[in-house]
C-alpha cells in the first residue's frame, strides 16, 4: 500500500466512526495497518497532522488524534 493510500484508509476509517468517536488512540491506527510497523503508522499520523486533516489531543497523560473540526478539541 502506497503512502497516499495508506493516509487515505486512515481518513476513511475515522469517518466511518464519526457518529460514535472522535478521538482515537494510537493503537486503534496500528490496528487498521497489521503488517506495518508502529513507526511507519507515526509518520503517516504525522505527516495528516502537518497537512492540518487531523489534530492532535491530549489529556496530558495521553495523546489522541481526531479529526480537525470534529469534537471538542483544545481549539474550540
Amino acid at each position: 500500500m502506497d503512502k497516499e493510500a495508506a493516509k487515505q484508509e486512515i481518513i476513511n476509517f475515522l469517518e466511518s466512526k464519526s457518529g460514535s468517536k472522535t478521538k482515537f488512540y494510537f493503537n486503534d491506527f496500528t490496528k487498521i495497518f497489521p503488517d506495518m510497523k508502529a513507526r511507519e503508522v507515526k509518520k503517516l499520523l504525522s505527516e495528516l497532522v502537518q497537512e492540518e486533516k487531523l489534530v492532535y489531543w491530549s489529556s496530558g497523560s495521553t495523546t489522541m488524534y481526531g479529526m480537525k473540526g470534529a469534537g471538542k478539541t483544545a481549539e474550540g
